[in-house]
């Protein structure tokens, strides 16, 4: 059902809009969290390693698909707020054929450069093998992550967050159980991994695509509707390729922390592969989260109502800042039996590593969330320049400060320590940017 974000109460709106994403992203994450779980626990620590060797790659390809989703949802939020819905119809279809060309230059640069990435991470000689089969398959299945990425920032536009949440909860669920299927009885090692993410996937994104264009289909307009549009492209990519930048540099940044990992041992990056996928519920959560603000707030600017965003950010805070708390507390006290989930007892260097990650970071959630939803606000107003500007700062930081520290240190807890202080530095600037209101000046585009 579509959703006019610029009426009711704000906190109420937001909270209600923002609550489904949560659930859609956690189930979301539930995709990677179950490969490293069946991994780790039925086929072994180099499967597990193997894995998220392999997810530092795939977030590469995962920022292009998250850049045309933000394009696109920011420009149909905008175009929706201000009820054009003939050029909202456009801007979908233009994004969905930029989409399908983009997403087909990548499936062949990844499979030609496959081997090629994980060597420039220092990949272990004995998890290559299986990095390379995981990537290989995960690249096959790049325009179900496309297209399933881009419906849902069309629901979200729409002021939807409930129909994708509906569909994760059935895909990914579906997935954990064929997950298991695929290793355990028909003993496809780290390909029945790979291969069952791709089936769910593949299932979740035909129903969302197909859903989408009949909503959109009911949408009634006037006149005759262009299927693709030049000029809407230029205005979905404004936002679009500083989304992609921003994810692609993190992703970069996050390969060349991994082989500062890597050269620490096959434990280490196991313990460090866990680890990392549980942090990553929490701040692709915080994200999620910021999308839904950058949403309201695109709706609300396209509008002409201000205030609205304002009272939106407040009502972000107190939306990430209580999620903050559980998760938080539940890392810090509690990270060894989440760990256990995907290995056992005997893998002590990996499990110690895993707890050292999880403590020094849980304590920073509340910042690193505060900084999401000033983005989320940044972002909805297409002040792209500054969204950047803190983004890459806290990339830069962590990826020297990762080196350094480590260096120092003689251990990987040193690299831990760097993104902390990435955060912090970051998430000033983001909250300094917003306060300053030049969001609110920023020249919305005529589209």
């Amino acid at each position: 059902m579509n959703k006019d974000l610029t009426v009711g109460n704000p906190q109420k709106v937001l909270w209600t809009f923002c609550m489904p994403m949560f659930g859609s992203i956690i189930f979301q994450q539930l995709y990677n969290i179950a490969d490293s779980l069946v991994a780790g626990k039925f086929i072994g620590e180099n499967a597990l390693a193997a894995v998220g060797n392999s997810y530092n790659i795939t977030l590469i390809f995962i920022a292009f698909a998250f850049g045309c989703n933000m394009g696109c949802s920011v420009i149909v939020s905008q175009l929706f707020g201000a009820k054009d819905y003939g050029k909202m119809k456009t801007s979908v279809c233009t994004t969905l054929i930029f989409s399908g060309a983009l997403c087909l230059v990548l499936m062949i640069g990844g499979l030609l450069s496959c081997n090629t990435l994980l060597r420039l991470m220092k990949t272990q000689e004995e998890i290559m093998a299986d990095s390379a089969v995981y990537l290989r398959i995960y690249i096959f299945g790049l325009p179900f992550l496309f297209f399933y990425n881009i419906a849902t920032g069309i629901f979200s536009a729409l002021g939807d967050s409930r129909t994708p949440f509906l569909f994760l909860a059935f895909s990914s669920t579906a997935n954990i159980v064929v997950d298991i299927l695929f290793v355990k009885v028909f003993y496809m090692g780290i390909a029945g991994v790979a291969w069952a993410t791709f089936l769910c996937q593949g299932i979740s994104c035909v129903l969302s695509v197909l859903l989408i264009l009949k909503r959109l289909t009911a949408i009634e307009t006037s006149g005759e509707i262009t299927v693709f549009s030049w000029s809407l492209l230029g205005k979905i990519l404004v936002i679009a390729v500083p989304s992609i930048l921003q994810q692609s540099f993190v992703s970069v940044g996050n390969m060349l922390i991994q082989g500062c990992i890597n050269s620490f041992g096959v434990s280490v990056a196991a313990g460090y592969s866990a680890a990392v996928k549980l942090n990553n519920l929490v701040i692709t959560s915080f994200t999620t989260i910021g999308n839904g603000i950058s949403n309201f707030s695109a709706q609300n600017i396209g509008a002409g109502i201000y205030t609205r965003v304002k009272e939106g950010f407040r009502a972000g805070l107190k939306l990430v800042w209580t999620i903050c708390v559980p998760f938080g507390l539940l890392y810090f006290c509690f990270g060894k039996y989440l760990l256990l989930l995907f290995m056992d007892e005997s893998s002590a260097a990996a499990l110690a590593t895993g707890q050292e990650f999880l403590r020094i970071l849980s304590p920073f959630y509340f910042v690193v969330s505060s900084k999401l939803v000033a983005d989320g606000i940044l972002r909805g107003a297409g002040a792209m320049n500054q969204f950047m500007a803190a983004t890459f700062i806290d990339l830069a930081l962590r990826v020297v400060l990762a080196f350094l520290f480590s260096g120092i240190s003689g251990s990987a807890a040193g690299i831990w320590c760097s993104w902390p202080v990435g955060w912090c530095i970051a998430t000033g600037l983001s909250i300094v940017f917003y306060l300053k209101g030049n969001w609110m000046k920023q020249k919305i585009q005529k589209l």
